[in-house]
């Protein structure tokens, strides 16, 4: 293969470590404007899913520093922060902003080597990251209060505040877009922030706390305390937060959403998907399948919007299932450091497991796996976690690779006879995260995409996200959404102020005579 080989140490942007020197550098936590140790002492590895090997090794929060991180977000929720005036808010944010579009190659190789995604991808991921920044600084800034009518001699006026420190967790698949999407407009609103990332993917976080602090953020106002399930339990129990996002499965949704509960503090929860991929006779089988492949293949499958239930026309379904086969069988799967690299690995062996399972048990429930479908051997696919393409048919909505969000490159095809039925078989599922409708006819594709139960409905496209672009899902997808000026307000209370204008002397219990009014 060309391109960096798979082994090798690992690329570092260069900045802060703990140790005592003599031995591999370890990524700080982040807790109150500079880096530290866990304060155990503890550290953990990131193993790079291509190799097996450790590329990383991270400072393990657990509860202590938790409760520091959230503790330093407080005094700078008090004051600091907050207080700033929203224009000088927003420059620290273009400064940050900026800074990581310088470091955004090097954030992006960090990124490759803790998930697996080809460096291609990552790439051009990472150097959009700076947009939210760019954008949510821009709300800020253009941010009014506003008057509201009031009856008699007053002035109603309503400001939105911000509700203080926010406990965000954050997942290995996007590990910096998804924190990004979080903490910007939770900055930019004037709150304080306690990220916990994924423990397979933590050292972009790290990385943009780095930038934030560098660019001048108050000490305390960003906190990133990586770690496994003990510190974001103790991030969600903690009662300094005043509210939790949440992106990750469903299950860990509702746990996430229980505790909020007890405490009576908003939640934000991006969950699992199932995308249905609607695709009319109208289009090109060629175009369709380009489509699909990218819907379904791109991150290996690892994303909770991956186009994995594809349902197709009856009149085109057969030269569909075979160029997809086809173009499946084709796909270069390999180091995700070479640039001609297509599909990388799965994130760990568990994850390729299990998305194995759910493909034997499609086998086993009577459908046809035409494509991938089983463990990648030789070099170099024997050191890292890695599966083809894989295309299955002759699926019911029954079968649990219909049902269970699989997190790998694996779709299905199924036919459709009409509008109506391709909306049913869509919509039969308890997700509603994001959709796709391939049509030229621009009246049935509105139709259509009107007709599905979900967050985000793409046309004649896939995986376009936009800061500006609500983002969340319906039903088990989650609570929420995420994006747009809609988010900014999200992270305040609305704070209502009522001023008397009236020079009378205003005295209720006057007993004068004098008639009495109350408005």
């Amino acid at each position: 293969m060309g391109g960096r080989g798979l082994g090798g140490a690992a690329l570092a942007v260069p900045g802060p470590s703990v140790g005592d020197g003599t031995g591999p550098s370890v990524s700080p936590l982040w807790i109150d404007g500079e880096p530290r140790p866990a304060a155990d002492g503890r550290t953990f590895e990131v193993e790079n899913p291509a190799t097996g090997e450790t590329d990383f090794t991270v400072a393990r929060g657990g509860a202590r520093d938790v409760d520091l991180a959230i503790r330093a977000a407080r005094r700078a929720a008090r004051n600091g922060w907050p207080t700033m005036h929203s224009r000088d808010r927003g420059r620290v944010l273009r400064e940050a902003a900026a800074l990581l579009a310088q470091r955004a190659d090097a954030i992006a190789e960090i990124e490759t080597r803790s998930v697996g995604r080809p460096l291609r991808e990552m790439r051009q991921q990472v150097r959009r990251v700076p947009e939210w920044l760019e954008f949510f600084a821009s709300v800020a800034e253009a941010h009014e209060d506003r008057v509201v009518p009031a009856v008699g001699p007053i002035m109603n006026y309503v400001r939105r505040v911000p509700l203080g420190v926010i406990g965000q967790i954050t997942p290995w698949n996007h590990p910096l877009l998804i924190t990004i999407k979080k903490v910007a407009p939770a900055l930019a609103s004037g709150n304080t922030v306690v990220v916990k990332p994924s423990e397979l993917a933590p050292v972009a976080p790290l990385e943009l706390a780095r930038a934030l602090v560098d660019a001048g953020i108050p000490d305390g106002a960003v906190n990133v305390v990586a770690g496994f399930a003990d510190a974001g339990q103790a991030l969600t129990a903690h009662g300094g937060i005043d509210r939790i996002d949440l992106t990750g499965g469903t299950e860990t949704g509702r746990r996430v959403a229980e505790a909020a509960g007890r405490r009576l503090i908003p939640v934000q929860a991006e969950l699992g998907g199932k995308t249905p991929v609607v695709v009319f006779d109208d289009v090109p089988v060629d175009v369709a399948v380009a489509g699909a492949a990218f819907a379904g293949f791109v991150a290996s499958g690892q994303s909770c919007i991956a186009g994995t239930r594809i349902v197709v026309h009856r009149r085109s379904y057969e030269p569909f299932v075979a160029a997809l086969v086809e173009r499946a069988a084709r796909i270069r799967v390999g180091d995700p450091l070479d640039l001609a690299t297509q599909m990388g690995p799965l994130v760990s062996d568990g994850q390729l497991r299990r998305v194995l399972g759910l493909v034997d048990s499609a086998r086993e429930q009577g459908a046809s796996v035409l494509a991938g479908g089983h463990r990648l051997t030789g070099e170099p696919y024997d050191r890292g976690h890695y599966m083809g393409a894989t295309v299955i048919t002759g699926v019911t909505n029954a079968m649990r690779i219909m049902r269970e969000e699989v997190f790998g490159p694996v779709v299905t095809v199924e036919p459709f006879d009409d509008e109506s039925h391709a909306i049913d078989l869509a919509n039969d599922s308890h997700y509603g995260l994001g959709a796709a409708v391939w049509s030229y006819d621009l009246r049935r594709a509105h139709a259509v995409a009107h007709a599905l139960r979900a967050g985000t409905v793409w046309v004649n496209d896939h995986h376009r996200i936009d800061p500006a672009s609500p983002w969340g899902g319906f039903q088990d997808s989650g609570v929420g959404f995420e994006n747009g000026v809609a988010a900014f307000d999200d992270y305040t209370a609305a704070q209502s102020v009522l001023v008397r204008l009236d020079r009378e002397p205003f005295d209720w219990f006057a007993d004068d005579g004098t008639e009495l009014r109350y408005s």
